[in-house]
């Protein structure tokens, strides 16, 4: 009686203990992925969320520095006028009570908007300086060395460090009898 038994098949769908734990080591490497992935998602929105916050705190400082220019352009010519007039005064011996009256106007108009960031570019004797002056003419001059503004013709002004106008310049070209090789 011995007669062998047929040998039944083994069941290779079941599983082990060792494909249970590395199926289950698979999964936690995907869950540690997706985490790492889903981690640098907000770090890279925390970031672009700080650097709007910085640029929009920047572009509303801007805006208030500088919403007033167009405004400030329009009364540049204004204080022009008021200066010429005043120099016209000047040289009318009976109006020294319009010209004491006009150099108050002019102080308060100019008190009062450099409050409010215009500032005045009043070359005289200084260095030119093309980025804030707009040269007109050079002339030789013995008082004046090579490049020195000799005379004002037009102020120039910047509104909170922005340049609005430049000042309009005459240039000494140095002594008249010097030739530059």
């Amino acid at each position: 009686m011995n007669e062998s038994a047929p040998t039944e098949p083994k069941d290779t769908t079941q599983a082990t203990p060792n494909d249970a734990v590395v199926k289950l080591e698979e999964q936690l490497i995907a869950a540690k992925q997706e985490a790492a992935a889903s981690y640098d998602r907000f770090t890279r929105t925390a970031a672009d969320l700080e650097n709007f916050r910085k640029r929009t705190i920047r572009e509303k400082d801007e805006l208030r520095q500088f919403a007033t220019a167009g405004l400030m352009e329009d009364v540049i010519p204004i204080l022009d006028n008021l200066g010429l007039g005043l120099a016209a005064a000047r040289q009318q011996a009976e109006g020294k009570s319009i010209v004491d009256g006009l150099v108050l106007v002019l102080e308060q108009l100019k008190s009062t908007l450099a409050r409010h960031g215009l500032k005045e570019i009043n070359p005289a004797g200084q260095k030119f300086d093309p980025h804030f002056h707009e040269c007109i003419s050079h002339q030789p001059s013995a008082e004046f060395a090579e490049e020195l503004v000799m005379q004002v013709v037009r102020l120039g002004f910047s509104l909170n460090g922005r340049l609005l106008r430049p000042a309009s310049v005459v240039v000494s070209s140095g002594a008249a009898g010097e030739v530059k090789v």
